[in-house]
């Protein structure tokens, strides 16, 4: 992302990315995960992108900026492939009053 100064900062803050791991590893979330999908989370995922950030807000390192883009990128793509479940309806059906 751009900021105002033309300088690139990461999409989210350091912050952010830890909160995210930290509620990734927590019981109440690994139970939920385990229950919905049968299997434990991976949250390593976050814990590279906080490294990474911190990487980026220490050294400026190129290579921590490009694995942020494509972390992003990838989370977006992923959320996107899914489509909704209900198909949404322009009008009711024509038999709707019928018990």
């Amino acid at each position: 992302m751009a900021s105002t100064d033309g300088a690139w900062r990461p999409p989210r803050s350091c912050e952010d990315y830890w909160g995210e791991w930290k509620h990734c590893r927590g019981l109440r979330h690994a139970f939920h995960h385990y229950y919905a999908h049968g299997e434990l989370p991976d949250c390593g995922r976050w814990r590279e992108d906080y490294e990474a950030c911190r990487a980026w807000e220490r050294d400026r390192a190129a290579a921590a900026q490009e694995a942020l883009c494509k972390s992003e990128r990838d989370r977006v793509m992923e959320k996107q492939k899914y489509a909704p479940v209900w198909k949404l309806r322009k009008s009711p059906p024509p038999d709707w009053y019928l018990p």
